[in-house]
């Protein structure tokens, strides 16, 4: 896939002037959003992301196209199951509902940054070295064990502040009070202190990165375009904050999530294996030799397997959650991951 220079300047400047017009209006006027706005906003995202897909599909090939579907549905999925952090942290920090969307652009921002710099270092990584396979598919195999026996847990998991936000808070003085959308306020002797807004901001953007350590490897396993694998993430974040509030209910009810997005990490983790061993270049494995039995999993396929296991999650999900209890829904949810050890 050829990517003349113009298409990546254009792709960042658009999506500078998206968020750009985003904060601005977000900034202009804090307020908690109705269902109808973040409606609107969800649905314009979300056909961006399908026009755009059809102009790589009729640009570049039906090969690309699906890539790019499929790669921007599993970040999708799982972006989904980092809006039940993102709520853990709005109400430890008692973020004032009219100041959450704001929070949530900045630190969206900063995450779109971040996996931009993470994306570019496993593009160049996987183009020097073809085992870099191995490590992504072990690793997300690893992360769906993990995701699936904290989704058959019992007992709740207290949120925990990762160690740059620790850091922040020991290092710098803050107040407790709440300044709107202000990130520093004058102290004592004029001195300078953070506010809560500050750290939220800090919080949310860091625990997203934490989240990508998953979803990069994951979206790899499905494309090696960089250019698809960043357009991919774009247009994820992009509707990530109406998504927050759109659904911030219904979250409770996907009792099942866990298992579904361990399965699609498992089922990409395994495919990105056996694409390494079919392109192994390891002298200790089969003499550096290709394994030829080893198949590449079609694009095709993965996308079936990916919406289908979307639509049976989401669907079992809802259909078990109607018939049970709240006590009992949180009982089956079971905690959230633990990102602070990702």
């Amino acid at each position: 896939m050829d990517v003349p220079l113009w298409v990546w300047i254009a792709t960042f400047a658009v999506t500078i002037v998206i968020f750009t017009f985003d904060l601005v209006v977000v900034g202009r006027r804090p307020h908690e959003p109705s269902m109808k706005e973040c409606a609107t906003y969800l649905s314009i995202y979300v056909g961006l992301a399908i026009i755009f897909g059809a102009g790589v599909w009729l640009t570049w090939d039906h090969q690309h196209g699906l890539e790019f579907f499929s790669g921007w549905l599993v970040e999708y999925s799982l972006s989904i199951d980092n809006l039940f952090i993102f709520i853990i942290i709005m109400a430890k920090f008692a973020v004032p509902k009219e100041l959450q969307q704001y929070a949530l652009m900045i630190g969206i921002v900063m995450a779109l940054v971040m996996r931009a710099i993470f994306i570019g270092v496993g593009a160049a990584a996987i183009n020097n070295f073809s085992w870099v396979f191995y490590l992504f598919g072990l690793f997300l195999v690893y992360t769906a064990i993990k995701l699936a026996k904290e989704g058959a847990e019992d007992e709740d998991e207290e949120f925990e502040e990762n160690k740059l936000v620790a850091f922040v808070e020991r290092r710098f003085p803050a107040t407790s009070e709440w300044h709107g959308k202000k990130l520093l306020v004058a102290g004592d002797g004029a001195k300078k202190m953070i506010t809560p807004m500050f750290i939220v901001i800090i919080t949310l953007g860091t625990t997203d990165l934490l989240f990508a350590l998953d979803s990069i490897p994951a979206i790899f396993g499905i494309t090696k375009e960089p250019y698809l694998v960043l357009t991919a993430n774009i247009f994820a974040l992009m509707g990530l904050r109406q998504l927050y509030f759109l659904i911030g209910g219904l979250l409770q009810r996907l009792i099942y999530l866990s298992y579904g997005l361990a399965f699609l990490l498992a089922f990409i983790g395994v495919k990105l294996i056996l694409h390494a061993m079919h392109e192994n270049e390891l002298s200790f494995i089969n003499g550096g030799e290709h394994i030829s039995w080893a198949p590449d999993v079609p694009i095709w396929l993965s996308l079936v397997v990916i919406i289908a296991t979307l639509a049976v999650t989401a669907a079992l999900s809802l259909f078990v959650s109607s018939r049970q209890t709240p006590e009992e829904q949180d009982a089956a949810s079971g905690p959230r991951r633990d990102w602070d050890n990702d």
